[in-house]
């Protein structure tokens, strides 16, 4: 049986917004910021339902959560029509999520992001599937209330046995998150903390207690599969492994070498873990070193790799970064050309949110050009399709593909 949570009395709280966040809202913008708003009825708690009214006519605009703990006012959930927010509504929107995955759970595949915050209508709130386990983790305590309506949603919708309840730091550290711990089984039975789960048909593990984020990156799931496509009797240099994703699927699909590079030892471990849960015949070398000295090194030495993959974390938090994130970018392209030769790949991503594709990819264009570098842009992709975007500041991933000339 689920845990059950305590019960809130939730408000409705009347709103009113200054023009910009109205046009922001009405264009379908899930976030009111809190000096949007010119007219709040009474003091509001985390959870309490915010009914936003147009200023002109003083009719229904919008309804979402309200977050006092957040500069991010309200989060949004319905436009224009009025609706009951209730369990019924709740599996109206998962069971959409559910079906834009359809295609993804088509595939030898059993692991998958169910719910993507804002762009799958539930902002602040993300769930991810690992074969019969499914981690939700939650941003804001905005849900507290609404968790004994969604949660055994998500399970029914999902078909798992397992339900894993992971909170954010920020609300690890609230003191009204009445006693729930990150990590907590909420349903079922965990046998292990490490789950086994497949994508495009390889193994791979994801450990749901402490684990990054909820286990594992789901977010690269189709990058990984075409740079495991191209690698079947090549050389392949994983940059920033980590788990060892990219790494794992060019063994699985045949590469001759594989060489991991990463900061943390301890990642390594998990990536040659991930890889001896799939037969493969080619040597893996994993470097714990600082990826740009690594780069740097691996150039002294002379080495060459058919493909090289660069895919780092994300180099800006904050605006004040963007600038240094982007001369990141262009060290990196720099470096990780001179480690391809002449008909061979590199791959660069960048999961920095605050710059766009469009800055990213000229970047490094130019970067390869300044080096003296030719090359034909392969592909460019984005997000795989559990990874929906509905707003601009839900995009984050890119991804280029170029063919060293």
């Amino acid at each position: 049986m689920i845990i059950t949570f305590p019960k809130f009395e939730i408000k409705r709280l009347a709103i009113k917004l200054k023009p910009a966040a109205e046009r922001m809202v009405k264009k379908g913008h899930p976030w009111v910021f809190e000096g949007g708003i010119t007219k709040l009825s009474t003091t509001g708690n985390a959870g309490d339902l915010a009914i936003i009214y147009d200023n002109k006519k003083n009719k229904f605009l919008a309804c979402g959560l309200y977050d006092p703990d957040s500069p991010i006012r309200i989060k949004v959930l319905q436009t224009h029509q009025a609706a009951t927010i209730n369990a019924a509504w709740f599996e109206a929107k998962i069971k959409a999520a559910y079906e834009k995955r359809a295609p993804l759970l088509a595939t030898d595949t059993n692991s998958y992001r169910l719910i993507y915050g804002e762009n799958d209508g539930l902002p602040s709130l993300i769930a991810d599937v690992y074969k019969h386990v499914i981690v939700v983790k939650l941003y804001a305590s905005i849900w507290f209330p609404y968790l004994n309506d969604i949660l055994p949603i998500l399970l029914e919708i999902s078909n798992c046995t397992t339900m894993v309840l992971r909170m954010s730091r920020l609300l690890q550290q609230n003191p009204n998150n009445f006693g729930l711990e990150d990590g907590q089984v909420v349903y079922g039975d965990l046998e292990n903390e490490v789950v086994v789960f497949k994508e495009h048909g390889v193994n791979f593990s994801a450990n749901v207690i402490h684990g990054h984020k909820t286990g594992y990156f789901l977010d690269h799931r189709h990058n990984r599969l075409k740079v495991g496509n191209l690698s079947k009797g090549k050389s392949v240099l994983d940059v920033f492994a980590y788990a060892g994703g990219f790494s794992v699927h060019a063994l699985a699909k045949g590469a001759t070498q594989v060489v991991s590079i990463d900061i943390s030892a301890q990642a390594l471990t998990v990536a040659q873990q991930n890889a001896a849960l799939n037969p493969h015949s080619g040597q893996h070398t994993t470097l714990a070193v600082d990826a740009f000295k690594g780069l740097e090194d691996l150039i002294q030495q002379g080495q060459k790799y058919d493909i090289v993959v660069i895919d780092p974390p994300s180099f800006a938090k904050k605006e004040s970064e963007v600038a240094g994130a982007i001369n990141s970018y262009k060290r990196l392209a720099t470096l990780g050309s001179q480690l391809v030769p002449k008909g061979g790949l590199l791959v660069l991503a960048s999961c920095t949110a605050r710059i766009k594709a469009i800055d990213f990819f000229d970047a490094v264009e130019k970067s390869l050009k300044a080096s003296g570098k030719r090359f034909k842009i392969q592909e460019k992709t984005y997000h795989d399709l559990d990874h929906p975007i509905s707003f601009p500041e839900g995009a984050y991933l890119k991804c280029g593909y170029y063919l060293l000339q």
